[in-house]
């Protein structure tokens, strides 16, 4: 049908308690699953992502996203941008998140404003209580 919206499959993460702090994450029904564990702190082993690094993640990816929708419709090439991501723990919640957008390549005032733009269109970092400052940093090559 045209003009039907397209049709998308339903995914659930279900994430499971093994032991010892650490859970196993399964995307249905894709099957795909990734570990996490909990902090050395509260217990575990660190040996694999936290809950933290995949908020930090999530976030980080979300950016990259908004970005990359901007730089497909206007031709810009942000092809190896990558994002370094500090996720500051308190004691009962995130305090902060810091994102450094590492660019792969200089582009002009005008891109820059409108990429710098396009990374506060993400939805993940709109959702963020206003008392948790998410703080996102460009590094241009010179």
């Amino acid at each position: 049908m045209s003009g039907a919206p397209a049709e998308t499959v339903a995914t659930t993460l279900q994430v499971t308690y093994d032991e010892n702090q650490h859970c196993t994450v399964v995307r249905n029904p894709l099957g795909q699953s990734l570990g996490m564990d909990s902090c050395p702190a509260t217990g575990g082993k660190g040996e694999e992502f936290s809950p933290g690094n995949l908020v930090g993640a999530g976030l980080a990816g979300c950016v990259l996203f908004s970005m990359g929708v901007l730089a497909l419709r206007d031709g810009l090439d942000i092809s190896g941008a990558c994002a370094d991501v500090d996720v500051a723990i308190g004691e009962k919640r995130i305090g902060a998140i810091t994102l450094t957008i590492g660019m792969p390549r200089s582009f002009s005032p005008e891109e820059r404003l409108k990429l710098e733009r396009a990374s506060g269109r993400c939805p993940i970092k709109s959702s963020f209580h206003p008392d948790i400052p998410v703080d996102v940093r460009f590094d241009y090559p010179a």
